[in-house]
């Protein structure tokens, strides 16, 4: 699975300068001292710093066989015609995500099918049906992200003075630095003060450090360094012990295997938890980085896929890591603008990005449907509203088990036809004691009669959405909805209402496997589809593989931007004023245009 990792945001300039130094890893034999022990806030610069990112395994998977009680059997998840998770037991059969249902029950007769959850009017909560028909059925993931909120809570139990990052919905990155410095401290009581006779003061590296052995709990990676044991090293293996003891509580008690993979940023991270799968864990020690990346074509790197990894491949005719690492900073930033450090940095194995710990409140809510059967009739949109509005209800519902006074302040309807641009309504969500579906589907069929009704013309409405924006605690004394009706069930006073062009600025959470044309972006709040070109006699797996290529593509786009944030540039222009002699009117703010390695990822 894909990962939901930040961008790493560039702070002052690189530890490399001269050629001399360009492929040694300099930083990566830090001397560790007294005060690198006792202080608090280093930061991601700390020589210290452990990070670890955990994978469930084949998640979906996992949880349809914990649901239905099996073990050990091929099973495979379905949507619609396409897989979208292959179990373990299933992928000795060489069946992945890529394979036609027919060919993999031919490579496995036995193989389990499971088709996901859908929601179907006329019910509340989704359910597993016999029949499942996407003409008029919905996808639902209602059930992984409550399992993955379970393994979630886990990790903040077992880990409390970790901070934890929920990166997808079956990956979290940790970040064990403090509670690794307390326990380092614990252990090792000599260094929480500075020798007397120390030559400089807290400046002064600490002594030798004991040797560990990280193999007990972890597969290390192999280095052909000098394997002398270094304090970043004792770090290591308490948080492996760390990391092995939540791994181990989480499959005995929820049932889920992960793997986990531990080193000293996140980026490291990431590639060292798919060393060795499933139900393993793997360290990669400083000394063993550049070994472990040299080898890599860089081009698999995220972010230095696409047209970036094409350019940076065409310009150097190169592949690997260790091709590029001869290219000097200098020559890199000349080619592909300031913000190319960034690229040279994460060749040698540097992020600069933080674990930060995200909002357990989501802002807005999104239920969408892509429709086989466009809707070319007012009253048919009635049957999709009554299906989201249960989708709505059912995770506003979820979320207020754990926040009881949440309240969205808007719903927002968008339609869009064909492959125009989306048109939506929005009205503000009164205050209620209880969230059904009827209270939401009332309100939504209201929105959808304005939003369409108006309209005299062919109406053909391929993709529908719902949504709640603005959510966050509402105050105490909220009025009851009963107050903002008259008796005959209209609303008493009109609410402010808008009507736009284009996406609302719905922050969705993304549309796991349920939208196969389009997304929704929470960064520049656009809703980016695929060109008729790339649907037209494309089957289902075909599409969902073009929109999460072009979903990939759209993230480094914003990774770019975030990136050239970080380099001064002239300001562009700005709304302003015109000095005109029937001035008044205001010149509309230009996007700049992207500059660097910024203008090689996609802003579709």
């Amino acid at each position: 699975m894909a990962t939901n990792t930040s961008p790493p945001v560039l702070r002052g300039k690189s530890t490399w300068k001269g050629k001399e130094q360009e492929q040694d890893f300099e930083d990566l034999n830090s001397t560790i001292t007294y005060r690198h022990i006792l202080q608090q806030n280093l930061g991601v610069r700390d020589p210290l710093r452990v990070v670890a990112l955990c994978d469930s395994d084949a998640f979906y998977a996992a949880c349809e066989m914990i649901r239905l009680g099996v073990k050990d059997k091929p099973l495979v998840v379905l949507q619609w015609e396409g897989i979208i998770a292959v179990n373990y037991p299933a992928r000795e059969y060489g069946i992945t995500r890529f394979h036609k249902l027919a060919d993999a029950k031919e490579r496995c007769p036995e193989l389990m099918i499971v088709h996901v959850a859908t929601y179907k009017e006329g019910e509340a909560e989704p359910g597993y049906w016999d029949k499942v028909d996407s003409r008029t059925h919905k996808v639902s993931l209602d059930y992984y992200r409550r399992e993955s909120a379970k393994v979630l809570t886990m990790f903040k139990e077992g880990l409390p003075d970790a901070e934890i990052e929920k990166a997808s919905i079956d990956e979290a990155f940790i970040d064990f630095t403090k509670p690794v410095r307390k326990e380092l401290l614990r252990r090792y009581p000599h260094l929480a003060n500075v020798p007397h006779d120390a030559p400089n003061g807290l400046d002064t590296p600490l002594p030798a450090p004991p040797k560990v052995d990280m193999a007990l709990d972890s597969n290390v990676i192999p280095s052909e360094a000098d394997d002398d044991t270094t304090w970043h090293d004792v770090a290591l293996s308490i948080a492996a012990e760390m990391m092995h003891k939540v791994r181990v509580d989480i499959a005995s008690k929820l049932g889920y295997t992960t793997s986990a993979g531990l080193a000293r940023n996140k980026f490291l991270a990431k590639l060292s938890a798919s060393y060795k799968k499933p139900y393993s864990q793997s360290v990669l020690r400083n000394c063993a980085i550049p070994n472990y990346l040299k080898p890599i074509p860089f081009q698999k790197i995220r972010f230095l896929g696409g047209k970036l990894g094409d350019a940076l491949a065409k310009e150097y005719d190169v592949s690997t890591v260790q091709d590029l690492l001869p290219v000097t900073l200098e020559e890199m930033q000349h080619k592909f603008g300031e913000n190319a450090i960034w690229v040279y940095e994460i060749l040698r194995g540097i992020d600069r990005s933080e674990v930060k710990e995200k909002s357990i409140v989501n802002k807005s809510m999104l239920a969408s449907k892509n429709l086989q059967k466009p809707i070319t009739k007012a009253s048919d949109g009635q049957h999709w509203i009554r299906v989201l509005a249960a989708e709505l209800a059912l995770r506003l519902n979820d979320a207020c088990k754990a926040n009881p006074n949440l309240w969205p302040k808007t719903l927002v309807i968008h339609a869009r036809r064909g492959y125009e641009v989306t048109r939506s309504k929005q009205a503000p969500f009164p205050f209620s004691r209880e969230v059904t579906v009827d209270l939401i589907a009332n309100a939504g069929n209201k929105l959808w009669a304005e939003l369409v009704g108006k309209d005299s013309g062919p109406m053909k409405v391929t993709n529908v959405s719902l949504a709640f924006t603005g959510i966050e605690v509402a105050e105490e004394g909220q009025q009851n909805i009963d107050g903002f009706f008259r008796a005959d069930g209209q609303f008493s006073k009109r609410p402010r209402e808008s009507e736009t062009d284009g996406d609302s600025g719905t922050n969705a959470e993304p549309l796991e496997g349920d939208c196969t044309t389009s997304f929704s972006c929470s960064k520049c709040r656009r809703k980016i589809s695929l060109s008729p070109t790339q649907t037209l006699g494309a089957s289902l797996e075909e599409k969902n593989r073009a929109l999460n290529n072009l979903r990939a593509e759209h993230e480094d786009f914003h990774f770019a931007q975030a990136v050239a944030r970080e380099v001064e540039v002239e300001p562009e222009d700005i709304t302003e004023k015109s000095v005109s002699p029937g001035g008044g009117k205001k010149r509309k703010r230009k996007d700049p245009a992207p500059v660097g390695i910024e203008k090689f990822f996609s802003r579709r």
